[in-house]
């Protein structure tokens, strides 16, 4: 893949992706420019295992943290500055 990425640009990364060199690329286009197939004829994961046991670092989309709703009253407690029992 090395002598493969020289002159391919990396498409903007929105979920999983490959590390190559110092660069990263999405998974699926990692897996295209090596299968030389369509996108649609494998999945993330494949690629993703392939690519963890040749040795290559892949990185997951990482999970938001949840969010934290808050009342009207904590809401306006928080902006205050003054603790709100509920």
């Amino acid at each position: 893949m090395k002598q493969r990425s020289e002159g391919i640009k990396p498409e903007p990364v929105t979920g999983e992706s490959v590390t190559i060199g110092r660069r990263h690329y999405p998974v699926e286009q990692v897996g295209q420019v090596i299968t030389r197939q369509d996108r649609r004829d494998f999945s993330a994961a494949e690629v993703l295992r392939a690519m963890t046991r040749l040795g290559f670092t892949c990185r997951s989309l990482p999970t938001a943290a949840p969010v934290r709703i808050l009342s009207s009253l904590q809401q306006a407690s928080a902006m205050l500055g003054t603790p709100a029992s509920v």
